[in-house]
């Protein structure tokens, strides 16, 4: 891909590293550059007020909201007018499902995925019963955790498309613009959960034709909020509950309260850090193209290293196999419960947690029940050493009498 990084160099900018743990848990959240971090304390230490424009205080809140957008639109290739930040993506998701769901009725549809993470499920499940919509569910292969076809469950009264970038649970990357392409042909919006997704891939929103795109910067290396992008023109139709007195304005409709303007800061740090990851560059986005190209030609072979050494384990089964995935491997045991191998690689200061994450639908799906697995999640900052410490884990775990 001629895009690399020193993965030792980039060690060095996460203090949490030098404690010593081995961290497979970057799907749930990714550790913290120092960078960051300074720039959440320094938003915080320096004169702030709510955004404006008369006193310093206020134009250093205004400054710090407008370039979290701008670096928002870098990393998603999205119009930073239709930037909008939340408390989560989770939060972002059921505000926009309440939004919508205002236009809809009996006998109009919402398509639901069982690859999902519950976020981009229950607030379009919850917004449609609430009006007597019809949910439709687009299943997936629990063998080749591949998606079904989207046009089974697509009809010409369908509203929304809920699907996700890439599975949290799984890792698989269903066809993405393939699925908004056929929704917009019914006359569908598409609704992309991006939040596992945007850690491990470069995103242009509008070539995956998603007409809402939202992501958590914690999973990017930023601090723990969620960002909803939309065209300013989609936003502009919608009308979300707000306070009388807050702005009309897009995306500020959208955006409840005060703006936790640290986070935004630390937001636009990590997207920053990210950028300047595989060198210099002209500008930010093409800098993001490279480092994220970079961190897939990082991750990939540290994922068929371990996928290797695990099908030659007994009774250790991966369930991530789809043909295009993220470095998210779920494992499974023949014989073994996953949350004591979590709990055995633990005391030996390797995080690889058991759970479904959050995916309970896909987690079912897959026979797993509630309880899901083993997940084993790479991260730029993962190394050869991590991996070994891995293995070296698991095999002790699966030998264990």
């Amino acid at each position: 891909m001629g895009h690399s990084y020193d993965v030792a160099a980039l060690r060095a900018e996460f203090p949490a590293l030098a404690a010593g743990t081995a961290h497979f848990d970057g799907p749930g959240g990714s550790q913290t550059p120092a960078v960051v971090a300074r720039a959440v304390a320094d938003a915080l230490t320096s004169p702030i007020a709510n955004r404006g424009t008369v006193t310093a205080a206020e134009r250093h809140a205004d400054g710090i909201v407008l370039k979290a957008r701008a670096a928002m639109g870098d990393l998603l290739d999205a119009d930073p007018r239709g930037i909008v930040f939340g408390r989560s993506t989770t939060a972002l998701l059921f505000d926009l499902a309440r939004t919508l769901s205002a236009a809809w009725g009996p006998g109009d549809e919402i398509v639901v995925t069982r690859l999902d993470h519950d976020a981009n499920i229950r607030p379009w499940v919850l917004a449609a019963g609430s009006v007597g919509a019809t949910v439709r569910w687009l299943d997936f292969d629990p063998d080749t955790t591949e998606p079904d076809d989207v046009a089974t469950v697509l009809s010409s009264r369908t509203k929304v498309v809920a699907v996700t970038g890439a599975s949290n649970l799984v890792g698989t990357r269903p066809p993405v613009a393939a699925v908004a392409a056929a929704a917009r042909e019914a006359g569908a919006l598409t609704v992309v959960d991006g939040v596992h997704l945007t850690a491990h891939a470069a995103i242009d929103v509008s070539e995956l034709g998603a007409d809402v795109y939202a992501c958590s910067p914690y999973k990017f290396c930023g601090p723990h909020l969620g960002v909803l992008a939309a065209r300013p023109e989609l936003l502009e139709e919608l009308h979300p509950a707000k306070l009388a007195p807050s702005s009309d304005e897009v995306p500020e409709r959208f955006e409840l309260g005060t703006l936790p303007y640290e986070l935004l800061a630390g937001t636009t740090a990590a997207v920053d850090f990210l950028a300047g990851l595989a060198g210099a560059h002209d500008d930010r986005r093409s800098g993001l193209l490279a480092a994220m190209a970079a961190i897939e030609a990082h991750e990939e072979p540290l994922r068929r290293r371990i996928e290797a050494a695990l099908a030659d384990l007994p009774g250790v089964v991966v369930r991530s196999r789809a043909a295009h995935r993220t470095p998210t491997l779920l494992v499974e045991f023949a014989d073994k419960n996953p949350a004591d191998a979590y709990r055995y690689l633990a005391d030996r200061k390797v995080n690889a947690p058991a759970s479904s994450f959050y995916a309970l639908e896909a987690s079912r799906r897959l026979g797993l029940g509630d309880t899901g697995s083993l997940r084993i999640g790479l991260s730029p900052y993962t190394d050869d050493s991590d991996v070994d410490r891995l293995l070296t884990g698991l095999t002790d775990f699966v030998g264990l009498r």
